[in-house]
């Protein structure tokens, strides 16, 4: 009986000069859809708004991915960028500006780290504000 060694080790170093004679430009490259970013990005809104006043939509987001020049790249090829369109609605009073900053930060952060793109743009839009209970007013109402 006759033994078969190195079977592994065989195919393993064929692997290895193969791909290493492809150029990493010319393995492919991963296409993330628009509607998957816009999850990321929604889902980081949630994140950095905080809890929600009652009756609150949550926060929903619109995504245009476009290969973008990145001048760190080394001249190797575009980079997709997100233009991310984030909708929300707030509690007030409140500091909306802050708010409206960390959603900025905190989306352009989670896109870049879980989809690997540039966030050149977040636009934040406040749909709704919902007024706070004011704990003094008996009937509820705000004048």
């Amino acid at each position: 009986m006759s033994a078969v060694t190195g079977g592994s080790e065989v195919g393993d170093t064929f692997g290895a000069r193969r791909a290493a004679a492809v150029p990493p430009g010319g393995r492919g490259a991963t296409r993330i859809a628009d509607r998957v970013v816009a999850k990321i990005a929604a889902q980081a809104a949630r994140e950095a708004v905080g809890p929600l006043p009652p009756g609150a939509g949550r926060p929903h987001a619109t995504v245009v991915v476009r290969p973008h020049a990145h001048s760190g790249s080394g001249g190797a090829g575009p980079v997709d960028a997100a233009h991310v369109h984030v909708h929300l609605e707030l509690d007030y009073p409140s500091d909306l500006g802050a708010r409206c900053r960390a959603v900025r930060r905190h989306v352009t952060e989670r896109v870049g780290a879980l989809a690997g793109m540039t966030v050149p743009e977040v636009a934040v839009q406040v749909e709704r504000l919902h007024l706070a209970p004011d704990p003094d007013s008996v009937h509820g109402r705000t004048r």
